[in-house]
């Protein structure tokens, strides 16, 4: 077959990809927003017409909590959202007014000691479309940029740097997926000082960017693996606040003929890129902290959630639901602290509302490393006993997920395990108690308990569900526990507006909402009343594991902040 040939055949099997791509996302958004309907009319009327006002297991904070005030805070945080372009993502005025809606709330209903801390995060943007040009054994072809994802050839990558090659640069193709070392080292030629390009797949974007950093590659170029339809095309995502690395994320169809090319060695394959990038300032955001007034500075329950929505959406579940539950248990605890009936605790509860979850952790991540050096009584990180951490509490087509300390990271200090272990007995304990059902769900430091946990801090919590599927299984046994039609449906994920814009303010169910915020409250005041609360966490002693390694994070590529896939 003659070369010509060879082009128009490969031209015409890009061309059906992409179609088919179109036509599967066309699919998959109905059916998401079908199941989105389907699930909360199904779910949520069973729910309501059901009214529950079971004592919550002997817990006077859980019985104190009014859920129409939970939902008059998800409510605001919709409110601020529609105003603002339908977001509360960092760097947005949405995401600034959620926060002076947490502050005034608990200044108006709590005496509580309000703190807010400001850190600076990255911005990115482009001053003009990439460039792309490449050349194979002397033909030189220029590539399509198109904010048109389905059309385009290629896309930039957030938080790229600037490049302008002045001429053209080797290309190395690295073997495998680029995940591990020995695909780095066993690439031919070696990737120093010449642009590499790996195939999307298996590790997190990040990853595959620090080792193409730690290989001293000019320049990254990752692309889709044309696995199916949806993964044909060039997606969005960003390698990370930490990445200093020019980059741009390839079509299946370019990226595989690049690749091929340069795995040839009797080929000539270069590319030159422009990308030019804005100078942008560092943006500041914001964390807030509310203290208990009384209670043992140095003997600290942590209770987190983070306050950020992605750009995509309101985050009304993700985690307008984590965060209101945050403010439910702080007024409460407030309201119950003014009566005469119901004795202080002794030790000091912190509920925090971390800014910059959806990109990194970023918010938890520099509360730990400020707690690191402080050397303020009460501000330490030794001071800390435990986090709980409380992010989408509300989901639609929900579990009761109660994090599994089983299932930490093996690198976390082996200190820490007794006491996770005991967080998620005790998170069990309640809904055993209530005869609910629940779940196990991953504990591997995703989510903002993550700096914690890592530093050798006991942590639990609890997680009603993002993008995972209920199973047939899971769905007979809630209906068994709940009654018939409460169970949700098998074969839809758990929320199936997650990190879409119609999280919203009717994407919670009020019933699993509830139960979840209940639970919470009873785990605050079991750990509460513990005579030797550092003690029964720690019955080994503690061990505070002072780290410089970036935190482990929930969401690994700005493609899955904007609700696609992360590998």
């Amino acid at each position: 077959m003659s070369e010509q040939a060879i082009r128009s055949n490969i031209s015409n099997r890009s061309l059906k990809l992409v179609i088919a791509g179109i036509a599967a996302g066309i699919v998959i958004t109905i059916t998401i927003l079908g199941l989105a309907i389907a699930i909360f009319v199904k779910v949520n009327s069973s729910s309501s017409s059901t009214p529950d006002n079971s004592p919550s297991a002997g817990s006077l904070l859980g019985d104190s909590i009014r859920i129409e005030e939970l939902m008059d805070h998800l409510k605001e945080f919709q409110r601020i959202a529609t105003a603002n372009s339908g977001t509360r993502a960092v760097t947005t005025l949405g995401f600034n007014q959620t926060l002076d809606y947490i502050r005034d709330t608990l200044a108006i209903n709590t005496d509580f000691v309000v703190s807010s801390k400001y850190f600076p995060i990255r911005q990115f943007g482009l001053n003009s479309d990439p460039i792309l040009t490449s050349s194979i054994n002397g033909v030189d072809k220029t590539y399509t940029y198109s904010k048109n994802l389905a059309t385009a050839d290629f896309y930039h990558i957030d938080f790229s740097t600037a490049v302008d090659f002045s001429a053209f640069v080797q290309l190395t193709a690295i073997p495998n997926v680029g995940c591990s070392d020995d695909d780095w080292q066993n690439a031919n030629p070696p990737p120093n000082g010449r642009v590499a390009i790996v195939k999307r797949g298996i590790c997190a974007f990040p990853d595959k960017g620090a080792l193409a950093a730690k290989y001293n590659v000019t320049a990254l170029l990752i692309y889709n693996d044309g696995a199916s339809p949806d993964r044909v095309s060039p997606i969005a995502i960003g390698l990370g606040q930490e990445s200093f690395l020019p980059a741009l994320f390839l079509s299946f169809p370019v990226g595989q003929e690049l690749a091929n090319a340069a795995l040839s060695i009797s080929n000539n394959t270069g590319v030159r890129l422009t990308i030019d990038v804005k100078n942008l300032p560092l943006s500041p955001i914001g964390n807030i902290c509310a203290d208990t007034p009384t209670g043992d500075a140095t003997q600290t329950i942590v209770i987190g959630s983070h306050s950020d929505s992605v750009p995509a959406g309101p985050g009304i579940n993700d985690n307008g639901s984590g965060s209101a539950a945050n403010l439910g248990l702080a007024v409460a605890l407030a309201r119950l602290f003014k009566t005469s009936t119901y004795a202080k605790y002794k030790y000091r509860v912190r509920f925090c509302w971390w800014g910059a979850e959806e990109i990194g952790l970023l918010g938890s991540d520099y509360h730990v490393k400020q707690a690191k050096i402080s050397t303020v009584v009460g501000e330490r990180l030794s001071d800390y006993l435990v986090n709980l951490n409380y992010d989408m509490l509300g989901s639609p087509n929900y579990i009761f997920g109660i994090y599994d300390g089983k299932t930490a990271n093996s690198d976390t200090p082996v200190t820490a395990l007794p006491g996770s272990n005991k967080m998620t007995a005790l998170y069990r304990q309640w809904f055993d108690e209530q005869k609910l059902p629940w779940n196990y769900t991953d504990f591997s430091g995703r989510s903002d308990y993550g700096p914690f946990l890592a530093e050798g801090i006991v942590a639990g919590g609890l997680f009603s569900g993002a993008d995972g599927t209920k199973t047939l299984d899971e769905r007979n046994y809630y209906d068994q526990m709940l009654g018939q039609g409460m169970g949700g449906i098998a074969g839809a994920i758990h929320d199936p507006c997650y990190h879409r814009q119609c999280d919203s303010i009717q994407n919670i169910n009020a019933f699993a909402y509830e139960k979840m915020v209940q639970a919470a409250a009873y785990v605050l005041e079991q750990l509460a009343r513990q005579d030797d609360l550092k003690t029964w966490l720690y019955p080994e002693g503690r061990q505070i594991r002072y780290r410089n390694q970036p935190p482990k994070r929930k969401y690994d590529s700005i493609n899955e902040y904007f609700g696609m896939p992360y590998a």
